[in-house]
């Protein structure tokens, strides 16, 4: 998904402190195995239609965890972080993570601190009971020179440490250009994992994105052990018209594109440090959204997740 796609928020204030028992559940479930969830943005105009009616779709349809795309003016789809967490428990669902862009706007340089906006988003976050606060984009006034990108890395540095505090990690999203854009002779993602703390930035591997850009999912897994605590889970074939973020692909079914996805994962699994699996199909051919989320969700199972 790219910035263009979406209309993220940017609000935010302290940490909520303690432990609630959905996170205890988080907590066990991951150390006892992967958790598999969907990004919201795959059935983003379902979800702004009929919020509460979409996610009972979802559940019924065997997904235990979501992955937000839409926080909005301290709403999640429209609602407070409240009565976000009492609609996601009264479905059986839980929401690890969720995205929501970390922008210029966020950091206040002179007073060396985030703003308002920023703290809130981190608060409400905690409040429905994320494990991960990821930002899915990076400015493109953030990615012109050398310099200003190694400061903004402090900043996910420090907002790794913001979020710390409400038992919870800031992570960061790639899309394509991290791959195509090079700072001092070094791509933009090999700058992000090497100037990014990471037992405070975790790190997100979107594996479709990166391909038209020349990424390859398995070489970056190989390259960066133990780095990437969520993937989003997507298979690419060749778009018959534009193709996502003005490349030449598009997301298909899993298992029906040109992505090796179970290679993937697998090694993500094994090496990666990955327990997130987070499916997001952008594109769907000539299928409904939700009905390519319950063939990815079935393929993910026949690949034993």
């Amino acid at each position: 998904m790219h910035i263009s796609r979406r209309n993220f928020l940017r609000t935010g204030a302290l940490a909520v402190a303690g432990t609630t028992l959905l996170r205890n559940e988080l907590f066990a479930a991951a150390r006892a195995k992967e958790i598999l969830g969907i990004q919201l943005y795959s059935i983003r105009d379902d979800m702004k239609k009929d919020p509460s009616g979409t996610l009972k779709q979802l559940a019924g349809m065997g997904y235990k965890y979501v992955e937000h795309a839409n926080y909005i003016d301290r709403k999640f789809y429209g609602y407070s972080a409240t009565e976000f967490k009492k609609l996601l428990d009264g479905l059986g669902l839980l929401m690890p993570s969720g995205h929501t862009v970390m922008g210029k706007q966020h950091w206040d340089a002179a007073k060396k601190d985030f703003t308002d906006a920023w703290k809130y988003t981190v608060e409400d976050a905690a409040t429905v009971g994320q494990r991960y606060v990821i930002s899915p984009w990076l400015d493109e006034g953030l990615r012109k020179t050398y310099d200003d990108f190694k400061a903004y890395m402090d900043v996910f540095n420090k907002s790794g440490e913001l979020c710390k505090k409400s038992g919870m990690k800031f992570g960061y999203h790639n899309h394509d250009f991290e791959f195509s854009t090079k700072l001092n002779g070094q791509k933009l993602f090999d700058l992000i994992l090497q100037n990014t703390d990471p037992s405070l930035v975790a790190q997100q591997l979107d594996i479709g994105n990166m391909y038209h850009a020349g990424g390859i999912a398995l070489d970056i897994v190989k390259q960066y052990p133990g780095r990437f605590e969520l993937m989003h889970v997507k298979d690419e074939i060749k778009a018959a018209k534009g193709g996502e973020m003005g490349g030449a692909y598009e997301s298909t079914v899993l298992g029906k594109g040109i992505i090796p996805v179970k290679q993937v994962i697998d090694l993500g699994k094994q090496s990666g440090g990955t327990k997130y699996f987070i499916i997001e199909q952008e594109s769907y051919q000539d299928k409904t959204p939700l009905e390519s989320a319950k063939l990815d969700l079935k393929q993910m199972k026949a690949w034993g997740y």
